[in-house]
Order: structure tokens, then C-alpha cells, then sequence
């Protein structure tokens, strides 16, 4: 969601914060601003509406310098995008805040704040908190006490960055269910909700955690929980960011797509053997809560939610085992029972999703289940929370649609399965994905003639079974993400109960059908989109067939393969679709509207 960065250094810090804002816009924005204490130990403060360049442009203007300093990238949340909505937010000349996350309490906050005088100049929730900050500060005239004190006013989830013309030798930060690293510099450091935001600067993060209040000087970090200071462990974080920066591609997420042979590589390196998976690959514990393990229960969202969609038909499948998927925003506001001897699993891109780790620490809090975790981000709060946990290894992901990092989900959930289930020589089916993958991505240029064919369309459905279901709603989500394009993925069995009264010869119909135990059901309901005129493609090994219905259908001839692997290989082609669509109809594709990499709000 929203990006933040902190800095205060002996040199000027300005391009520092714009800097790491750039380094922020995958996560989706909507304005942008920054405050500095100039030489004057005065606050100074510069916001602009739309992307980050327009920000930049004015500082280039104007004389705008510091050596402290916040910034921030907004998602509107409450209040429309507007130049008076965005960040930072500055109370009586004193103190300026920026704020990730949603206050829940805002509105009995602020009618206690006008009713003791104070003026707002916006419709966010975010300035009620600086206002309470001024309020709290001039009651004890000790910063860290009036910190303490909203953070026990505020009901909700945040991640703030303060500065204070008070206290111009230091900046403040404070978390609760929202990220937040302490960058550590050489006679400078810094904040920020993402380390990547500070590769430039420094290697080196401390990890806030719930509750805890940042004092960040140029030469000390001093951490505060519940009043009192305390230590976290320094993280060394060694990555490579030239191809963050300069992809060889137009846009990131074709780079992303393109790099998913390499990074299903990396995902089962060191994991398996040629045609077994190593031990303690999901920790040095879990193979025994693995072997158990009686019933499984899922818990995701967006792309995740997909990939454990697809991962129950295996785990059932192959093990026996009773699996359950949940929606975590849903899960967590249901009295839902976990049966004995459960696994619960949790997955995550980022790690930080605000509604999974909600879901994760209900489950902690009520039951004895133990706890694995999915995620591509090593120190992020699910790993850091969960029983065990399982990187993905996918590498960075910058593009808002996810393509490298679910097809590592599949392959860790793949693992997993292979885990759980008492036979695991399919493990060597899994090596066979990055050549197959490779094959598939070859065909880049006949998706991409076909895309035409959608720019003028307004609704297309997906349609799949088994397994592929999971991947039709997948296809359809990349489709609306990035191209705006309504869509909508279905069963094909169930096309009968509802959809088919959308089927005529301006709907396309896209439909995953390899040849497998349910080819000939698959067929028959090709055949009911057909004798209504809609537009089919169909995605097949078995092209001689298909055609045999009629030789208009638009056929993509994919590779033979095992069950186990099509759910990985049938999804390549849907996010070319969905990226040249999105490519012919002008649409921002890496930064869609709307929408946000990481979701740290409810």
C-alpha cells in the first residue's frame, strides 16, 4: 500500500527520501509528498497529486533542503486523491507525520481534537494523528511519552514516521500490524515500510516489531516497548537490485514473466534430490507435525488465495488428507472450528498482508495448531511469526500482478504435497517445469497477436476443472487487474447454472482444456459456449480434437504433461494474455489503478 521513508544525515537528505520513493511505486500510489527540518529548524513541507516525478519536479524548482526528513507515497484510502489528502500532515508548525494503514477511531478522535481547537485541513483518517501527537506533547513536553500515549488512543493498524522542529536531531517511528524497518548507515540512518526503499544507502535493517517506538539520531537507534528500551537483531540483507532498476524488459512484469524459469530453478535448489525431497526442507520440526498432520486449512488472499485453491486438489489427491481453503479477510471474522491435529498454512508474497497475519495470530492466540507460513520475503512478519516457515525464493517482484511469485507458490505447495504424501518420486516431475515453462514462453508472440482480438471487449469468461479451475480464476484476475477488463473464471461444469446466459458471439470465452480425465466433459461444455456463438480459445494438448468440434475455435497448443504439473504451465500463457491486452489498451501495467502490491490494510 502507501510507501514511507525516514532519513536524517549530516548531508542533505531530500534526493535520499525521493529516491526511496521510487524505489516504493510498486507498492500503488496516488500522491506523494515529503517534509524536511531545513536550516531554520523549521518545518518545511512539499506535496504534489499523481506519480513521483511530479514531486520532483517542484523540489528541483524551489529551495528545499534538510538534513531530516520524511516521505511518503499515498493510497487513498479516506478522502479522494488530492494534493490536501496527501502526505505528510503537519500540526501547529511542530510535528509532521507520515502514516501507512487505516485508523479505525478516526472520527471520535477528531471530534475530541475540534472540540479543543484544533483545525483540519483534510478528509484522512492520517491527520487525526498528528493532531493527537501536538495535543499529547504539550500536556508532558516528553516526545517518547506522547508517542506512547496515541499509540494507546489508536485503534487500528499503522506504520508512522514523525519528525519534530522540537527535536531536530531526531526522527521517530512507531509500528502496529503495519511494516516498518530501521535502516542502519554510517553517521546516518533511517526508516522505512520496506528495506528496498533503502538499498542505495545501506545493507543493514532492524526489524520493527508490534508496539515498538523507534528514536533514530544520526549515530544511535534506540527501541521502546511498552515504555521500555529494548534490543532487536541487526539483518544483514544481501540483494541484488540492477535488475530491480534496469529491467531488460518494457515493463517489470514481463521481466517477472520471463523470469520464472530461473526462479522455480531457485525455488527447488537444495530442496530435493533426482527424484526425492531433501529433509527439513519446511523446518527442522516439521516433518514430524508433517507426518500427523490429519487435516489442512489454507488461509490466503488475491493470487495466494489461487495457489492454495490449487494446491487442495493435490493434497487431497495424492495424500487423502481433508483440506480446507479459506479467504483470510473472511476467516477471521468467522467462528471457524480447526479440527485436531491440523496444519495451518499461511501464504504470503510479501508476508505482511494484514489480513493473513490477522488470520495467523487469531490462530495462535486460540489453538494449539501449528503454524507454516509461505512466503517470498524472508524477514517479514509471517516468517517471523509462524511455527515454520518456506521461502519461495521467487526473488523481488515489482510488478503489482503477480506472476514469478505464484508460480513459486504452486511449486512450494507442490513440495509440500510430495511431503505429505507417502510417495514422492514425483518430485522429478518438478524439474521438468523450468524447460516446459521455457517452451510455453516461446510462444510470446502468438499470445500476443491473439490479445487483439480482446482490446474491444468489455466482459471474458475462464472456464476450467480440477485443478485448472484454481487457474481460470487466476486467468481472469490477471486480466481485470492490469487491463480493466471485467472477467470472471468458473468451473466449466458450471457454466449451466448461470453464466452461459452471458454467452453470445461478443463474449470470449477462454478455456483451459487439457487432455485428462475430464477432456470429454470439457468438450461438452465447449460445445454449449459453441452452439451460442460465443468466441472460444482454448488452451490444449489435444488441438486434433478440438478442432474436431469446429474449426473456428481458436486453438494455443500447449505441452503434454503430468496432472501434477499443469496447473504451472497453463497459467504462463493467461498472464502474456492479460500483460499484451493490458499493453494494446494503454493501461499502466506494472502500477494498475486502484491497486497495490503489498496489502497491509484491512
Amino acid at each position: 500500500m502507501c510507501g514511507i521513508v525516514g532519513a536524517i544525515s549530516t548531508r542533505p537528505v531530500e534526493k535520499i527520501l525521493v529516491e526511496g520513493l521510487k524505489r516504493l511505486e510498486y507498492r500503488g500510489y496516488d500522491s506523494s509528498g515529503i517534509a524536511l527540518i531545513d536550516e531554520k529548524k523549521q518545518l518545511i513541507r512539499e506535496r504534489r497529486l499523481g506519480k513521483i516525478r511530479e514531486l520532483e519536479s517542484a523540489l528541483n524548482k524551489i529551495s528545499f533542503s534538510g538534513h531530516s526528513g520524511i516521505a511518503h507515497t499515498r493510497w487513498a484510502t479516506h478522502g479522494v486523491p488530492s494534493e490536501e489528502n496527501a502526505h505528510p500532515f503537519i500540526s501547529n508548525n511542530q510535528f509532521a507525520i507520515v502514516h501507512n494503514g487505516i485508523i479505525e477511531n478516526h472520527v471520535e478522535l477528531r471530534e475530541k481534537l475540534i472540540n479543543k481547537g484544533y483545525v483540519f485541513t483534510s478528509a484522512t483518517d492520517s491527520e487525526t494523528i498528528v493532531h493527537l501527537l501536538h495535543y499529547h506533547y504539550n500536556q508532558s513536553k516528553n516526545i517518547l511519552t506522547a508517542l506512547q500515549k496515541i499509540m494507546e488512543e489508536l485503534d487500528g493498524a499503522y506504520a508512522l514516521g514523525i519528525l519534530s522542529s522540537e527535536h531536530p536531531d531526531r526522527i521517530f517511528a512507531m509500528r502496529s500490524d503495519s511494516p516498518l524497518v530501521i535502516g542502519i548507515g554510517r553517521g546516518e540512518n533511517f526508516f522505512a515500510s520496506d528495506p528496498l526503499a533503502l538499498l542505495p544507502v545501506t545493507r543493514e535493517f532492524i526489524y520493527l516489531e508490534e508496539g515498538d517506538i523507534a528514536e533514530v539520531s544520526l549515530t544511535e537507534s534506540h527501541i521502546y516497548h511498552q515504555g521500555k528500551k529494548t534490543l532487536r537483531k541487526m539483518h544483514d540483507l544481501a540483494l541484488q537490485t540492477d535488475d530491480i532498476l534496469h529491467p531488460p524488459h518494457r515493463h517489470y512484469m514481463a521481466q517477472e514473466i520471463f523470469a520464472q524459469p530461473t526462479a522455480i530453478k531457485r525455488c527447488l535448489e537444495n530442496r530435493n534430490n533426482i527424484d526425492t525431497i531433501r529433509e527439513n526442507i519446511f523446518g527442522s520440526e516439521a516433518q514430524s507435525i508433517i507426518d500427523k498432520t490429519q487435516h489442512i486449512t489454507m488461509i490466503a488472499c488475491g493470487t495466494s488465495y489461487h495457489a492454495a485453491l490449487v494446491a487442495r486438489y493435490w493434497i487431497e489427491k495424492m495424500t487423502g488428507i481433508s483440506c480446507a481453503v479459506e479467504i483470510a479477510s473472511e476467516y477471521r471474522y468467522r467462528n471457524a472450528i480447526m479440527p485436531k491435529q491440523s496444519l495451518a498454512i499461511f501464504i504470503s508474497q510479501s508476508g505482511e498482508t494484514a489480513d493473513t497475519l490477522a488470520a495467523l495470530r487469531l490462530i495462535k492466540k486460540n489453538h494449539t495448531t501449528k503454524t507454516l507460513g509461505i512466503c517470498n520475503v524472508p524477514e517479514s512478519a509471517l516468517v517471523r511469526e509462524a511455527d515454520f516457515h518456506f521461502l519461495t525464493m521467487a526473488g523481488t517482484e515489482i510488478g503489482v500482478a503477480s506472476t514469478k511469485a505464484f508460480s513459486t507458490q504452486l511449486v512450494s505447495l507442490a513440495l509440500l504435497t510430495l511431503a505429505l504424501s507417502k510417495n514422492k518420486s514425483s518430485i522429478q516431475l518438478l524439474n521438468q517445469l523450468p524447460d516446459l515453462i521455457e517452451k510455453i514462453l516461446a510462444m510470446d508472440e502468438v499470445i500476443k497477436q491473439l490479445a487483439r482480438d480482446f482490446t474491444e471487449t468489455s466482459h471474458t469468461l475462464f472456464l476450467g476443472r480440477d485443478a485448472l479451475f484454481p487457474i481460470a480464476l487466476e486467468g481472469a484476475l490477471k486480466l481485470k487487474e492490469i487491463s480493466y477488463i471485467h472477467a470472471e473464471g468458473y468451473p466449466a461444469g458450471e457454466l449451466k447454472h448461470g453464466p452461459l446466459a452471458l454467452v453470445d458471439r461478443n463474449m470470449p470465452v477462454i478455456a483451459l482444456a487439457p487432455e485428462n480425465h475430464l477432456f470429454s466433459k470439457m468438450c461438452s461444455s465447449l460445445q454449449e459456449v459453441h452452439a451460442r456463438s460465443g468466441k472460444l480459445y482454448v488452451l490444449t494438448d489435444n488441438k486434433k480434437a478440438i478442432q474436431a468440434l469446429d474449426k473456428n475455435i481458436h486453438v494455443i497448443e500447449m505441452p503434454s504433461a503430468d496432472e501434477l504439473l499443469l496447473p504451472m504451465i497453463y497459467t504462463i500463457p493467461l498472464q502474456l494474455l492479460a500483460y499484451h491486452v493490458a499493453i494494446l489498451k494503454g493501461t499502466d501495467v506494472d502500477q494498475p489503478r486502484n491497486l497495490a502490491k503489498s496489502v497491509t490494510v484491512e
